[in-house]
C-alpha cells in the first residue's frame, strides 16, 4: 500500500464519456493497488486546473490525471505558476483515457490499467520540459498558459476547432483525420512573421507551424520526429506554402515520420519562439484551442516531474 498522499483528478467526459462509465472499475482497482486516495471529478473547463492546484497546496505528493490531452494540460497548468512548479516535489501520474492521448506516444504512459497503477505505485519519476505560451484569447485579452506537448498555429488550430465541435465517438485517429481533411479543403495558407531565438527572423506563408516539446499531436500525427521532452529546446516544424495537391499527396508522411522529406517543410530548434500575423491565425495547444496570434513562447527546462516507465 502507498504511504504517499495521492489525489486523482478525473474528467468523466473524456473519451466521449467512456471515462465516466469506466470510473467505478478504475476506482476499485486503484484503491486495491494504491490504498486510500482522494478523487475529484471535473464538471467543466478549468476544473482540472483548480483541483490540481488545490491538491498540491493541500499537500498532495502525486496528482493522477484521468482523461485526455486537454485534461492533462489543465492539470499541468494547475501545477505551474510564474514559470516554476507550484509544488517542486509533486509528481504527475497519468491514466490516458481521451481522444488523442498524444503525450503517451513520446513517453511511456501505459493504457493498460494494471501496468499504469504499478507505475504510480513504484513512482519512477522523470522530469520534462514545459512550454509557456503568451497569447491573445478569444475575448482579445492578453493571456498565458503552459503546455507539455505541442503548440501549433495555423491549420492545427482550425482542426482543433472542428474536432471540439463534433462528436469524437469514432476515436482519436478518425476524428482528427476527418477534421484535418475537411479543414485542408477550406483552409488558406497564412502570412506569418516568425522568430526563433536569434537565428531565424522572417515572414513566410505557411499551412501550419508546430512548436514541439513532444513528437506527436492531433491523434497520432508525427509532427516533430526527434523531439525530446527533456532536452531544453523546442523542435519547430514549418509546413510552408505547398500547393493543395502536394499537401494531400504527402499527408501520409505526417503519420510515418517522413514529414521532413516533404519540399517546403522546414525544421528549426530553439528556446524562444514569437509569431504574429495580420490575419486571424488560430492556436492549438495540447489539443485545445485557446486563442490566436500574436504569441510568444518560451521554454522552462525540466519544469515538471512526471511518473512514467
Amino acid at each position: 500500500m502507498s504511504s504517499q498522499r495521492i489525489v486523482f483528478v478525473v474528467n468523466p467526459n473524456a473519451g466521449n464519456g467512456a471515462t465516466g462509465r469506466e470510473w467505478p472499475h478504475l476506482w476499485t482497482q486503484a484503491r486495491d493497488r494504491l490504498g486510500p486516495f482522494d478523487a475529484h471529478m471535473t464538471s467543466g473547463p478549468c476544473d482540472a486546473t483548480r483541483l490540481a492546484r488545490e491538491a498540491v497546496c493541500a499537500g498532495a505528493e502525486i496528482v493522477v490525471c484521468v482523461g485526455g490531452d486537454g485534461t492533462l494540460n489543465e492539470v499541468v497548468n494547475g501545477l505551474m505558476d510564474d514559470g516554476e512548479a507550484v509544488g517542486p516535489e509533486a509528481r504527475v501520474g497519468y491514466l490516458p483515457r481521451g481522444t488523442g492521448c498524444d503525450l503517451g506516444r513520446s513517453t511511456p504512459f501505459p493504457r493498460d490499467l494494471d501496468t499504469a497503477l504499478d507505475n504510480i505505485l513504484n513512482g519512477k519519476t522523470r522530469s520534462i520540459d514545459i512550454g509557456r505560451l503568451f497569447y491573445q484569447n478569444h475575448q482579445g485579452r492578453a493571456s498565458h498558459r503552459y503546455f507539455h506537448n505541442v503548440l501549433s498555429f495555423g491549420l492545427g488550430g482550425e482542426v482543433d476547432e472542428r474536432v471540439n465541435k463534433t462528436t469524437k465517438a469514432l476515436g482519436g485517429f478518425i476524428s482528427f483525420m476527418w477534421a484535418t481533411l475537411i479543414s485542408i479543403l477550406f483552409y488558406h495558407t497564412k502570412r506569418i512573421h516568425l522568430q526563433v531565438d536569434d537565428h531565424f527572423d522572417d515572414e513566410l506563408k505557411a499551412w501550419n507551424v508546430a512548436v514541439a516539446n513532444g513528437q506527436y499531436h492531433g491523434g497520432g500525427m508525427w509532427i516533430a520526429p526527434g523531439a525530446d521532452l527533456n532536452d531544453g529546446v523546442f523542435q519547430v516544424t514549418i509546413i510552408g506554402d505547398l500547393l493543395l495537391a502536394n499537401v494531400l499527396l504527402n499527408l501520409h508522411k505526417l503519420y510515418t515520420g517522413k514529414i521532413y522529406d516533404v519540399d517546403k517543410v522546414k525544421m528549426l530548434r530553439g528556446r524562444r519562439v514569437t509569431a504574429r500575423s495580420p490575419q486571424r491565425v488560430l492556436v492549438d495547444m495540447d489539443g485545445e484551442q485557446p486563442g490566436q496570434l500574436p504569441i510568444a513562447v518560451d521554454m522552462i527546462p525540466s519544469g515538471l516531474n512526471i511518473i512514467a516507465s
